[in-house]
């Protein structure tokens, strides 16, 4: 009898340990992001010519950042035209990537040339340059310090007045580390981003990184400019986001796009 005691108490103890071994995993799993769902407000042109790399919204106006070497630029945009109300070309060996506004000064990264120029930014006349390791993808700002991405699935707080890196955040959902985060949106705390070569944008706590959101934009691709869903080519994905802080509104492109989008987020 004693043999038989010991034997289902040991069992009890493994089973124990199973399961509290299963919460434990349970406990430590990130929840699957929720479904972003978005409703199509407005829809504006967009220069067809523009690789849109960077969009900003500040003081009711539009600001793109384009890449290509010889074809980028850094423009404030007529949102109902989509005509180039100011503009300054890149030097032709630079490719333009992200940009943000903070503080006057409008920051301009570039992909693979380690240099973030800054500007004025009433006048566009550049101030000053920041060198950094690495490539250049996408940039915003929390209102203190600039965020931007390099193409892995690190978010990098800098210093805007030295550029020096005071944080990093890694983003991450529940099949792991999130790779090709690219153009970011700071919004209400969270940070809106499109992920490279996908239909995606998802909205991330900076605080842990973790995607609690995400939304397709698949069927606003195939309704409004199903010209770009050309096999995967540069053209064919959404690369742009901004916020109206003051009209709750999100702006939306893409590479090579003839169309920008007013968008709510539900």
């Amino acid at each position: 009898m004693k043999r038989i005691i010991f034997f289902f108490l040991i069992v009890f103890a493994f089973t124990a340990c199973d399961n509290n071994n299963s919460e434990q995993t349970l406990n430590n799993g990130i929840t699957p992001p929720a479904v972003l769902n978005y409703t199509v407000v407005n829809v504006y042109p967009h220069d067809p010519s523009s690789f849109t790399e960077g969009l900003e919204w500040h003081d009711s106006t539009l600001y793109e950042s384009t890449g290509l070497e010889g074809k980028s630029k850094l423009a404030r945009i007529d949102l109902k035209t989509g005509k180039d109300l100011l503009r300054i070309d890149l030097a032709k060996d630079i490719f333009g990537e992200g940009i943000t506004v903070l503080n006057g000064k409008l920051y301009q990264l570039t992909w693979k040339t380690g240099k973030c120029f800054v500007y004025d930014f009433k006048t566009f006349k550049k101030i000053g340059e920041f060198d950094y390791e690495g490539e250049g993808w996408g940039m915003t700002s929390d209102g203190k310090h600039l965020i931007m991405n390099n193409g892995n699935n690190n978010l990098y707080f800098r210093d805007p007045e030295t550029f020096k890196i005071v944080n990093t955040v890694g983003v991450i959902d529940n099949n792991g580390p999130l790779a090709q985060i690219n153009e970011p949106e700071y919004v209400d705390g969270f940070i809106y981003l499109n992920i490279w070569e996908t239909n995606y944008i998802v909205k991330i706590d900076p605080n842990s990184g973790h995607v609690i959101a995400k939304a397709d934009l698949t069927n606003l691709i195939n309704q409004y400019v199903p010209e770009t869903s050309n096999g995967g080519t540069e053209g064919s994905w959404p690369n742009g986001i901004a916020y109206d802080s003051v009209g709750k509104r999100f702006f939306i492109t893409g590479k090579l796009w003839p169309k920008v989008f007013e968008v709510k987020f539900n």
